[in-house]
């Protein structure tokens, strides 16, 4: 079993390259298979979920070409399958974006109930009334959402809550449907441009992303495009934390600033220095950090895929802050693990109190989740002594080369796979 471990106390200083994002690549990736001719997608993050996904596509029967580590070549005209059923699928929340792209392309579909992160209630219940609305017969059986129309016609479809995996499936579909789409009450995170800026490059007429009404024509069908994915804001976040929880100094490069504001604000109103440029944020920690007050909300609010991060941030800030988190039930699960290494957090219903500490110390923790288990290397890279890290595949299914980043910023950080290896690693960083 991988595991990371951690040595902390040291400052992360110097530059850190941002992979491409993986929550716009996955529904990228499965729009790319709506057309018969080749789709090339670039800047692509070589992280587990994409690769799943990719495996999967190919599983259906399209043509598809690793061309480098971060450029794939799809050709959806070989497909021989509507049914999207593997063991690495379960597993992964974002498979439900076929549903949109096959559903769209041949009016039906078959995808196995999506699996991810355990963070509580996660319906699906907007994406099946949206299917519903565009004139598809949905169902759940043995597992798995079956989805058929004779046809798919444009709707006017207000969502009930805001969600983004609901605004991007919807959105696949009715790139294809007969008539006009208006989508009301969507979610305008930065991948749901960027899908919506993919699919139009492919010949889709999607106008509104980014706003809270889309409005879709439906096309007859859509042709091949070459399409690099947007720069991941939620890895951006994480090192513009790492910055802030161990004092240090670090260049964020290939990143939209625009789409981090809400953390930007946050990191500077706690005391971090934050300089924005062109295609880059750098953060400079501060030596002692001032307490906060943080609600998750959807974009452009404080995003709930930085809420662990910053909550490691703020677990040695001066003073009493409150994190809110009021998109899904269940993500302060990973605050038992956080008090492992000495925070002071009392976790209340979807609210976490932090009380801050001098400074944390290491322990043996557990990734309960993509993000807390970043979340909890940062605190090992801020806390004093060594930090292992549990469970460490649900990290690896969003960052790329995590370890690797950190060690060249000066972090003291392994894998590691038994305890020689880990006696090793200590000896080495004594």
């Amino acid at each position: 079993m991988e595991r990371y471990i951690v040595k902390g106390g040291r400052p992360l200083v110097g530059e850190v390259e941002i992979s491409g994002a993986k929550n716009a690549a996955l529904p990228i990736l499965a729009a790319s298979i709506m057309t018969d001719e080749t789709v090339t997608i670039e800047n692509l993050p070589d992280v587990k979920d994409i690769n799943v996904l990719i495996d999967a596509i190919a599983e259906l029967g399209a043509t598809v070409i690793r061309q480098d580590r971060h450029t794939v070549k799809i050709n959806g005209s070989t497909i021989a399958s509507i049914c999207a059923d593997n063991e690495y699928i379960k597993k992964m929340r974002a498979s439900y974006y076929l549903l949109g792209a096959l559903l769209g392309k041949y009016n039906k579909a078959e995808v196995s109930m999506p699996g991810g992160c355990n963070l509580g209630t996660r319906a699906i219940d907007q994406h099946i009334k949206g299917f519903k609305l565009l004139g598809a017969d949905v169902s759940i059986e043995y597992g798995k959402i079956i989805t058929e129309s004779k046809e798919l016609m444009g709707n006017h479809i207000f969502f009930d809550t805001v969600s983004v995996g609901a605004t991007i499936n919807i959105m696949l579909a009715a790139t294809l449907a007969k008539g006009t789409t208006i989508m009301e009450n969507v979610a305008k995170e930065p991948h749901i441009v960027d899908v919506a800026n993919m699919l139009n490059s492919m010949g889709a007429n999607i106008k509104g992303a980014g706003t809270d009404v889309i409005r879709i024509k439906g096309v007859e069908k859509l042709h091949g495009t070459e399409y690099s994915v947007i720069p991941d804001q939620i890895e951006a976040g994480t090192f513009m934390c790492a910055a802030a929880v161990t004092k240090g100094n670090i260049l964020v490069k290939n990143v939209i600033p625009k789409h981090l504001e809400a953390i930007s604000a946050k990191l500077y109103e706690i005391g971090c220095s934050v300089e924005e440029y062109d295609d880059a944020v750098r953060v400079i920690g501060a030596e002692k950090l001032n307490s906060s007050q943080i609600k998750t909300l959807p974009y452009p609010g404080f995003p709930t895929d930085m809420q662990p991060q910053m909550t490691v941030t703020l677990a040695t800030a001066k003073g009493t802050s409150t994190v809110i988190e009021s998109i899904f039930d269940n993500r302060f699960k990973y605050a038992d693990e956080l008090t492992l290494m000495g925070a002071n957090i009392k976790v209340e219903g979807n609210v976490a109190v932090i009380e801050g500490v001098e400074m944390l110390k290491g322990a043996q923790v557990n990734a309960l989740d993509l993000r807390a288990g970043a979340a909890l290397v940062l605190a090992g890279l801020g806390a004093e002594g060594y930090t292992l890290v549990e469970d460490i595949h649900f990290i690896q299914r969003g960052y790329e080369d995590f370890p690797q980043k950190i060690r060249k910023l000066g972090g003291s950080i392994d894998v590691v796979h038994d305890d020689k290896e880990i006696q090793k690693f200590k000896l080495k960083t004594a």
